[in-house]
């Protein structure tokens, strides 16, 4: 009777505590403040993921993906700098101040600097208590001297804590612009960070993981906001031997094999629609010239993406080890499509002899983000065919053939309004905060960096000011809250997706997009798709649909002018 009393106990204790871990489960979000882990990585394209089609090894996105949601229609600007802007304040990059770059262009919308009628993410859920970190690429500001004006580093908009570059690009191996806070450093005179091999990929990563650690040590009752802001795999290529070795072979019969290879996973994941064709291929492999150093560069890009998703893994385990990753709303995105730039990919050895480079000490700055440049200990940057990228003297861009098999199935690239520039992977992982049965599916409605702001306000339960900044009046959220596609329900958006960047134009409405590339100062042509049918972008409508195209091209007008959009060029 002893052990039936005691096996009663048990018992009773037992469904107790499954009905408390269900009542966590069914609880409403805001009866705890969750923490926000905000991750975007830099220059990929759609597929590039595992758990979007491709071949490269992301098992820690892929896991978060499994048992979260995957959108399948999110949208970025197709460039760095204003992908930034919108994702930080909420508002269209234009109304934000940096429609374009970080220079200033003498329009309010193209300042190239975060404009004081915004507030940033981290301002937003500050007033509701959260303590706010960022580790990574900054970019949104034209004022990147080590002595400042830093009104616009992010320490003066919103973060308590800073690790990372206040401009876009440079080596992984010794980053232009590093800062810690408010103080510019280097990988050598760093106090708080040491590393036997720095990458900056790795560094960004483990100062996320410090972050979160000293958060949980020193203000363990109050929620993070932790923005990771990664340039993997921006160019140039420059990668680990180890993670490059674990590609050698994959890549050796070129372009088209690995975009068919997407493309089929891809459907058979669900994240494009077996309705939708393949676009054409943009480089014919059998006529490129200097395969193996293609092949490498291949390789290198996929180990930087590699890497990356080790990192995302130790950011992952910590917050498991401080028993917060099922209350945090961990989001991951990119910042534009896969990129056809073309910087690092001609030869540069004939201005080798112009130039004396001298080793840098631990306190001296690198100062460049693209070639003619050094190493620190002094060696020339090597850039053309002849250079097998990722070493630290080294630099090189991807080029366009992989730029194409990057954005598989789409159309275009980084700067363009086509699909191939435009398109993100998009993964929550939240199970406090979702439904279970939609862990590990996947959202087919359109959304946009423009959302990430009222998601993030709801989910704190942070007021957005009508005022900030010393009383100045600050513009409405353009965007709406992304959490009820976290329940099963469709997202109910009244206005339109507006596009602008570089003079490339396009509108999402409804099924229906038009499109306008701007090429060699051409004159604006635009073109209509139906994007349920043809996302790919492969079937004009204007000539059987001229009313609808009529219609969306009024429609763009009226955003354009409403954000502040000039005719490109710019001209004042």
């Amino acid at each position: 009777m002893e052990n039936k009393g005691k096996s009663t106990q048990f018992l009773s204790l037992l469904l107790l505590m499954l009905m408390a871990v269900g009542n966590v489960h069914a609880r409403s979000p805001n009866s705890q403040q969750p923490n926000i882990v905000l991750v975007m990585a830099d220059d990929m394209g759609y597929t590039d993921i595992g758990c979007y089609g491709s071949e490269i090894q992301t098992p820690r996105l892929d896991k978060l993906a499994s048992a979260g949601v995957r959108f399948t229609q999110f949208y970025n600007t197709s460039r760095c700098c204003p992908t930034r802007a919108a994702l930080l304040t909420g508002l269209y990059s234009h109304q934000a101040g940096i429609g374009l770059m970080t220079g200033d262009r003498g329009f309010d919308a193209y300042r190239g600097d975060l404009n004081t009628r915004c507030v940033t993410l981290a301002e937003a859920v500050k007033t509701a208590g959260y303590r706010t970190y960022m580790s990574g690429k900054w970019h949104v500001t034209k004022h990147v001297r080590p002595q400042g004006p830093n009104h616009n580093w992010p320490l003066q908009r919103g973060f308590d804590r800073f690790y990372g570059t206040i401009i876009g690009a440079g080596s992984f191996w010794d980053p232009a612009t590093l800062c810690r806070d408010n103080q510019f450093i280097t990988p050598v005179n760093d106090k708080q960070y040491k590393s036997e091999n720095y990458y900056y990929t790795d560094a960004i990563s483990d100062n996320a993981v410090m972050y979160i650690d000293d958060h949980y040590q020193t203000h363990p009752a109050e929620p993070l906001f932790l923005y990771v802001s990664y340039t993997s795999a921006h160019w140039p290529m420059h990668a680990f031997e180890a993670d490059i070795k674990k590609y050698e072979g994959l890549y050796d019969d070129g372009y088209d094999p690995i975009r068919e290879q997407r493309f089929a996973k891809a459907k058979k994941l669900g994240v494009i629609q077996p309705q939708w064709k393949l676009s054409p291929a943009a480089s014919d492999w059998e006529k490129f010239a200097h395969k193996q150093w293609d092949i490498r560069c291949m390789e290198v890009y996929a180990a930087m993406v590699d890497r990356m998703d080790q990192g995302i893994g130790h950011i992952v385990d910590e917050l498991k080890a401080n028993d917060a990753l099922d209350n945090t709303i961990f989001i991951y995105l990119q910042d534009n499509g896969g990129c056809a730039e073309y910087y690092g990919r001609a030869d540069n050895s004939d201005k080798r002899d112009k130039f004396d480079f001298k080793p840098f000490g631990p306190n001296d700055l690198q100062t460049k983000i693209w070639p003619p440049m050094q190493t620190r200990d002094g060696r020339w940057v090597r850039t053309g065919p002849e250079t097998m990228p990722g070493e630290e003297d080294t630099f090189v861009a991807y080029g366009l053939g992989w730029a194409n098999t990057s954005n598989t199935p789409f159309r275009g690239y980084k700067h363009d309004g086509y699909e191939g520039g435009i398109s993100t992977p998009f993964i929550v992982h939240w199970p406090v905060g979702m439904s279970r049965k939609q862990r590990g599916s996947i959202v087919r409605d359109p959304a946009h960096l423009i959302d990430l702001m009222p998601t993030c306000v709801e989910v704190a339960g942070a007021t957005y000011p009508t005022k900030f900044h010393d009383d100045q009046v600050i513009q409405p959220m353009e965007g709406i809250s992304l959490l009820p596609a976290l329940q099963g329900n469709t997202l109910a958006r009244g206005a339109v997706l507006g596009f602008e960047h570089h003079g490339n134009l396009a509108l999402r409405d409804g099924r229906y997009k038009i499109v306008s590339a701007y090429r060699n100062g051409e004159p604006t042509v635009w073109e209509l798709y139906d994007m349920q049918q043809d996302r790919t972008e492969l079937n004009d409508l204007s000539e059987t649909m001229p009313e609808k195209k009529q219609e969306l091209i009024e429609k763009w007008q009226d955003w354009a002018d409403r954000v502040g959009v000039q005719s490109w060029p710019l001209m004042k």
